[in-house]
Order: C-alpha cells, then sequence, then structure tokens
C-alpha cells in the first residue's frame, strides 16, 4: 500500500485552523462561565442541586469538545491513514465512555435538583 504524504503546508494551515478554532471556543466557554457566575449571584432562588446539575453539563460539553479538537490536533500529524483510523477509533471508545459516566452523573444531579430520590 502507498502512503500519502501530506503538504507540509497543509499540515501547517490545519494547524493554525485548529489552533484558531481551539482559541475561539476557549474565549466561547470563558464568556459561557462569566454568565453563569452573573446568573447564579441574580438567581438566589435556584437551588445549589440545580445549578450543579448546570454546571456539570457546561464542563462535560466543554470536555467533550476539547477532546474533539485534541482530535483534529493530533491527526494533523498523522502518517497515514492507518493511523487516522486508530485515532479515531480510540477516540470513539473513549468518548462513549465518558458520555456513559456523564449521562450518569448529570441524570442525579437533575434527579437531585428535582428532590427525586433514587
Amino acid at each position: 500500500m502507498t502512503s500519502y504524504e501530506i503538504p507540509t503546508e497543509m499540515r501547517d494551515f490545519a494547524d493554525r485552523s485548529v489552533a484558531q478554532a481551539r482559541k475561539a471556543f476557549e474565549g466561547f466557554m470563558g464568556a459561557v462561565h462569566k454568565a453563569s457566575e452573573t446568573v447564579d449571584g441574580a438567581t438566589g432562588s435556584v437551588s445549589t442541586n440545580a445549578k450543579d446539575a448546570a454546571t456539570k453539563a457546561v464542563g462535560y460539553a466543554e470536555q467533550n469538545v476539547t477532546a474533539a479538537f485534541d482530535l483534529a490536533a493530533k491527526m494533523v500529524h498523522a502518517k497515514d491513514v492507518q493511523e487516522v483510523l486508530k485515532l479515531q477509533t480510540e477516540f470513539v471508545q473513549a468518548q462513549m465512555a465518558a458520555i456513559q459516566t456523564q449521562a450518569k452523573e448529570i441524570g442525579s444531579a437533575v434527579q437531585k435538583a428535582a428532590g427525586i430520590s433514587k
């Protein structure tokens, strides 16, 4: 099987694109956290449990997108299609495990916020 070499200029462009997208996302998440703090200060009546559930959801979304950016950065430097497929497979497996854990924890937090006991 012949390997396909990606031109250096294309890798550099992809690297910069991933870095710029990551920076934009980090700015967005900074705004989300700041807005959340403002809302938390203004909503004294919202239960701590509800705030906890929302905080977990935002945190997990941030983790999941960060994992996708990490994957993109690794893929930019992959040597061949087999490495890309390996990286993608590892990513999907790790994300499936993470999502299962996240769903359980958010479900518990939502039940707690709603006053539902197990």
